[in-house]
């Protein structure tokens, strides 16, 4: 394989990307996408749009997943730090309404790849963060779902530093329940 690194996670249908990083006295280099390395490596999703969002210490965005149009995401962050969640919400699946995290960083230049069918959300650790990703679907704005954060039934463990108050959006704040939805 070229310049990735792949491992699987726990729950089916999650990936950790890491790619090659070539250093020398001038800084770094590294591939965040190569189509081909991604195919050799298994992957066969095309990606028809990258957004970008910039987020301050203690924002929380999400949970969040399009209901008819879902979407693969290969996510990253380009400056500080996140937890980045991902919760399985395919019916059929061994791990269905499980979630997994992984912190990612500017300094540790892990990816994370999200297929379709899963519940997406980061909480920013440092004191910015820009994030950017891939999606393998268009937004569609009808079609937008949302579980709760703060769920006890997913029972995601956050590592939300002591003394910081979340920062949500209205919207962030009140979405239902797992078992409400599912």
């Amino acid at each position: 394989m070229g310049q990735i690194k792949v491992s699987t996670c726990p729950i089916e249908g999650l990936y950790v990307i890491e790619p090659a990083i070539h250093e020398d006295s001038r800084g770094y280099f590294m591939e965040t996408y190569n189509q081909k390395d991604m195919h050799e490596a298994g992957f066969d999703m095309v990606f028809v749009q990258d957004n970008q969002s910039m987020s301050v210490k203690g924002v929380l965005r999400g949970l969040h997943y399009q209901k008819q149009f879902p979407q693969g995401k290969l996510v990253r962050v380009i400056r500080g730090s996140v937890f980045d969640v991902a919760v399985d919400l395919r019916i059929d699946s061994e791990t269905y309404g499980k979630w997994y995290g992984v912190e990612l960083s500017s300094e540790n230049k892990k990816q994370f790849y999200i297929s379709e069918g899963f519940a997406h959300g980061f909480l920013v650790l440092s004191g910015e963060a820009e994030f950017c990703y891939k999606v393998t679907d268009y937004y569609h704005p009808g079609d937008e779902g949302g579980l709760a954060w703060n769920d006890p039934d997913i029972g995601i463990e956050w590592p939300i530093p002591e003394g910081t108050e979340l920062i949500m959006s209205e919207k962030d704040q009140n979405w239902p329940c797992f078992t409400n939805v599912f």
